[in-house]
C-alpha cells in the first residue's frame, strides 16, 4: 500500500511538468506542512527562486484557512515588487481546497492573475 505523500508525490511530477514556468510568467509552486505554508515564485528556464513566502512570516498564532490567505497576498506584494503580474499555479499534488486555494484565492486578491 503506497502512503498518502507518496501518492501526491507522484501527482506532483505529473503536475509539475505540465506547469513550467518562464521569467515572464513564473510558476507558483506550494509545500504544506503541519505548521506552515510555503509558497515559491519560480522561473523554471533559469532555475532560480524569484520570490518565497511562508506563513512563519506573519507571526500568526495559529495555521488556519485565514493565515493561508494571507500568505497568498504577502507573495502577490512581493511579485509586484518584481513586475510580475501573471503567474501559472502549481499545487504540487495537493488537492485544490482548504489551504491550498485560499492561498491562490488569497493571490487573486493581491493582484496576481492566474
Amino acid at each position: 500500500m503506497e502512503s498518502r505523500n507518496k501518492k501526491r508525490l507522484h501527482r506532483k511530477r505529473r503536475t509539475t511538468i505540465k506547469n513550467q514556468g518562464v521569467a515572464t510568467r513564473p510558476r507558483v509552486s506550494i509545500f504544506r506542512s503541519n505548521k506552515a505554508i510555503y509558497a515559491q515564485l519560480i522561473d523554471d528556464e533559469n532555475g532560480k527562486t524569484l520570490a518565497t513566502a511562508d506563513s512563519r512570516e506573519l507571526k500568526a498564532k495559529e495555521f488556519n484557512v485565514e493565515t493561508a490567505g494571507k500568505t497568498g497576498q504577502l507573495l502577490a506584494g512581493k511579485a509586484l515588487k518584481l513586475k510580475i503580474d501573471k503567474v501559472v499555479f502549481d499545487r504540487s499534488g495537493y488537492k485544490y481546497h482548504g489551504k491550498t486555494k485560499a492561498l491562490a484565492d488569497g493571490a487573486r486578491k493581491g493582484k496576481l492573475k492566474f
